[in-house]
C-alpha cells in the first residue's frame, strides 16, 4: 500500500491542469468526501500497528500535496469564464477607455491665473490655519469685527485658549504675508480654500474658494484697477462684457467697491439669476488702506496698492450657469464629467 501511495504523490506531482475542469476533477479524484484521501484514511485503522506511523506520514504528505496543487491552479484559473476559452474575434473594434475630466472649479481657478499671469501677477501661497494678525489684526480688522465672532469664522483652540488661531476666513492672509517678506513692488494674486461658518445652501458652504490680488506700487491710482478689473472681466466671460464699481466697505481698502458684471445669461437684459437688473456682483475691491501698509512695514506715503478678491464659485456658477453651490463637492461624477476645459 506504500507503494501505492508513493504512485500517488508521483501523479499529484507531475499534474499540470490546461483548464479549470480539469482542476476540478483531480480535486473529486483526490480530496473528495469518496475520493483516494477518505479510501486511505479508512484504510488506516486496518494497518499493522507497527506501522501505523510511517504509513500516516505518507498519508498526511499526500493529502497536503494535493491540496496545495489545487490551490496554487485555483488561483490561476480564478478569472476563467466560458468567454476565455472561446476564440477572440481580433476584428471587433476594442473596448474604449473613459475621457477624464477635471474638476469646474480647478478649471476656473487656472483660467483666473492665467489671465492675471499674463499681465504680469505671479502665485503666492500661505498656511490654511492662520494667526489673528495675519487673519484679522493686520489686515485692519478691529477687535468688536462681526468676521472675528464664533458664528463666522472656526477658531482652534490652544493651549486651552480659543480666538488666537483659526481657520483662515479669505485669503487675504497670504497677501499680509508677502508685503512682510519682500519690498514693493508687489504684482501677485493668492488662490486657495478658506472657511467660514455658515450654513450650508444653494448659495453658501462652510468652505469654499478665492483668489485675491495685490498690486503694490509707486502712484498706483484706481483707475489702474479699474482697468485691470475690466481686462479680467473681458478676458473671462467675453469681449462685451461690461463693468460697473459701487462703493461698498472692506477694513483693509479705502476707498472700496463691489463690481458687477452685466449678466451672462440675460445679457443684460434682466433674468431671475441677475434679478432682473441685468448685472451680477463678482468681486470686491478696493485701494489699500495706508494702515495696512504700515502694519507690513510698507512707507504709505511713498507707495499706494489696490486689492480685489472674488469668489472662485461664484465665477464658475456664472460662467456655466450652475444654480447650486453644493454641487461642487458632492463628487458625483455625473456633473464633474461634463466639464472638459475652455
Amino acid at each position: 500500500m506504500q507503494e501505492k501511495i508513493k504512485e500517488y504523490l508521483a501523479e499529484v506531482e507531475q499534474f499540470s491542469p490546461a483548464a479549470k475542469a480539469q482542476l476540478e476533477e483531480f480535486r473529486i479524484r483526490f480530496l473528495s468526501k469518496k475520493g483516494v484521501m477518505a479510501e486511505l484514511f479508512n484504510y488506516l485503522k486496518d494497518i499493522d500497528p507497527s506501522q501505523r506511523k510511517s504509513f500516516g506520514q505518507l498519508v498526511n504528505e499526500l493529502k497536503l500535496r494535493a491540496e496545495e496543487k489545487v490551490t496554487s491552479f485555483a488561483a490561476a484559473f480564478e478569472n476563467e469564464t466560458d468567454t476565455d476559452k472561446q476564440e477572440i474575434d481580433y476584428s471587433l473594434p476594442g473596448e474604449p477607455f473613459p475621457i477624464g475630466s477635471r474638476h469646474p472649479i480647478s478649471i476656473v481657478r487656472d483660467r483666473i491665473v492665467s489671465i492675471f499671469q499674463s499681465v504680469g501677477f505671479n502665485l503666492s501661497f500661505g498656511p490654511e490655519i492662520e494667526d489673528d494678525w495675519h487673519n484679522f489684526s493686520a489686515l485692519n480688522f478691529p477687535p468688536d469685527h462681526p468676521a472675528r465672532d464664533m458664528q463666522d469664522t472656526f477658531f482652534i483652540e490652544k493651549n486651552g485658549i480659543t480666538g488666537d488661531i483659526a481657520l483662515r476666513t479669505h485669503t487675504s492672509s497670504v497677501q499680509v504675508r508677502v508685503m512682510e517678506s519682500q519690498p514693493p513692488p508687489i504684482r501677485t494674486i493668492s488662490p486657495g480654500r478658506v472657511y467660514r461658518n455658515e450654513a450650508i445652501s444653494a448659495r453658501a458652504h462652510c468652505f469654499f474658494h478665492q483668489v485675491e490680488g495685490l498690486y503694490i506700487d509707486e502712484a498706483v491710482s484706481f483707475a489702474d484697477l479699474k482697468q485691470t478689473l475690466l481686462y479680467f472681466a473681458r478676458e473671462m466671460f467675453g469681449a462685451e462684457t461690461k463693468i460697473r464699481l459701487r462703493p461698498s466697505y472692506f477694513p483693509f481698502t479705502e476707498p472700496s467697491a463691489e463690481m458687477d458684471i452685466s449678466c451672462t445669461i440675460c445679457k443684460g437684459k434682466g433674468c431671475n439669476v441677475c434679478k432682473y437688473t441685468g448685472w451680477v456682483e463678482i468681486l470686491g475691491c478696493g485701494m489699500v488702506d495706508p494702515s495696512v501698509l504700515e502694519n507690513s512695514k510698507i512707507d504709505s506715503k511713498r507707495f499706494s496698492g489696490f486689492a480685489f478678491g472674488m469668489g472662485i464659485e461664484r465665477i464658475t456658477m456664472l460662467k456655466y450657469s450652475i444654480k447650486d453651490l453644493r454641487l461642487f463637492s458632492e463628487n458625483d461624477l455625473r456633473f464633474i464629467s461634463q466639464f472638459t476645459g475652455f
